[in-house]
């Protein structure tokens, strides 16, 4: 039985209250990339009222969500993973098609997004599978089921054309190593990647032949057996494949403006003129903020619009312009703050499903964080996702809000049973 009284007792305040500031914080920088002058101020045709209104309705979700039970999340867990799932197999058919991609519903003037709730439902479906003590990470088949609850949602998501949802599934892989996943997995996901790249920059005939020579050197380390023997020509084998699977991905499957952004991030030449041109003005914007910054609402490119999604994708430019080194460093810090009290969270849970959960909320934010502000100084490349509480959308902060209070409401409740 849970005293409701010692659970509200037990909320963690410093995140809400993180919340509460980054919530703030959007809003104001939402305000500065986005108002026209020429509309008046309540107009809600202004970017800033609508997502004013996502703020109100997302404070209603995590007041619901704190009064709640939090058996609700543990028991239907499966439910809520396939009502979600139904939903992003629903865009394909009822969905409206936006910049070229059909992931959203319209309903009026309202649009929601179904693969950015799909992120907290993998969590909670995770964190039901994994915490069954019969579920273990060294087994085979809670791999393969762990990797299908994973990649199932992310393949879906990818055939609607959004490659920066897709992306963030990966996350998830630092909460399956956390729990038992074996590090071969990490190497040899970070070798696929090195790998990738690199086919990306040499001739693929030239690259198998360095792998050809890497495998026979590799040889002479190694006890020269006939099962090191196989191994290697093994590896050597996929290597080669995988090498021609990926120039064959990246020229026939990926479209052409993600071409021109691997390239660009890769420096390499691109045919089409400016492709670079959303990362080039992003870093001049917060280059421009210099220390202290140009101050609020008084960023000049983002005043005159010359960052383009400046409100959405590229919003750290914002912060950068009119706040300055200083504004964006107090940013970072408060976010990995943020990130480090979840952590904290995750360790003291007594239960393996709260635990787990909460090892996917940090993963999901951190993805988030990282690759939004590092493609907005060139870093990463440009894959469209929000950065977390601050980039303008409903969709968006409504699933970070869902995901970070069921959270809060696990650890509360984890002291609030009565002995």
């Amino acid at each position: 039985m849970i005293d409701k009284r010692k659970t509200n007792n037990n909320l963690d305040w410093v995140i809400i209250l993180l919340y509460g500031v980054f919530v703030s914080i959007g809003l104001l920088v939402v305000y500065a990339s986005s108002h026209d002058d020429s509309r008046p101020f309540f107009d809600t045709r202004q970017l800033y009222i609508r997502q004013l209104i996502w703020v109100c309705t997302s404070i209603i979700i995590a007041s619901f969500i704190l009064v709640t039970d939090n058996k609700i999340y543990t028991t239907f867990a499966y439910f809520i993973y396939a009502a979600v799932l139904i939903m992003v197999i629903g865009v394909f058919f009822f969905g409206h098609e936006v910049n070229g991609n059909k992931n959203w519903f319209e309903i009026g003037s309202f649009q929601l997004q179904p693969s950015e709730f799909a992120k907290f439902s993998v969590a909670l479906v995770l964190a039901k599978y994994l915490g069954n003590q019969n579920n273990n990470l060294k087994s085979n088949k809670t791999k393969m089921v762990s990797l299908a609850l994973i990649f199932f949602p992310a393949l879906l998501i990818q055939l609607q054309g959004d490659t920066g949802s897709t992306l963030v599934f990966l996350s998830f892989f630092l909460v399956l190593y956390r729990f038992g996943l074996p590090g071969e997995f990490l190497a040899l996901g970070l070798g696929v990647l090195t790998l990738s790249v690199f086919s990306l920059l040499i001739d693929k005939f030239t690259l198998i032949a360095i792998l050809f020579i890497m495998a026979g050197a590799s040889l002479y380390f190694i006890k020269r057996t006939k099962v090191a023997y196989f191994v290697i020509a093994g590896l050597f084998i996929c290597a080669s494949l995988y090498v021609t699977t990926t120039n064959y991905v990246f020229n026939h499957v990926l479209r052409s403006h993600q071409q021109e952004r691997i390239k660009v991030l890769l420096g390499q030449e691109v045919n089409v003129k400016d492709a670079d041109y959303n990362v080039r003005q992003s870093k001049i914007a917060i280059g421009s903020g210099g220390f202290l910054g140009k101050g609020p609402l008084h960023g000049t490119l983002t005043k005159y619009n010359f960052v383009p999604e400046q409100h959405t994708d590229f919003i750290f430019c914002t912060i950068g312009e009119e706040y300055g080194f200083l504004g964006t460093t107090l940013f970072v810090s408060l976010f990995l703050f943020l990130l480090i009290r979840i952590l904290s969270l995750a360790e003291r849970q007594r239960s393996k499903f709260s635990r787990i959960y909460a090892y996917g909320v940090a993963s999901i934010l951190f993805f988030h964080f990282l690759i939004n502000i590092g493609m907005t100084i060139g870093l990463a490349p440009v894959i469209g996702i929000p950065l977390p509480f601050i980039s303008y959308g409903g969709s968006s902060l409504w699933s970070f809000t869902i995901l970070l209070f069921i959270l809060i409401k696990l650890d509360a409740d984890r002291l609030a049973v009565l002995r």
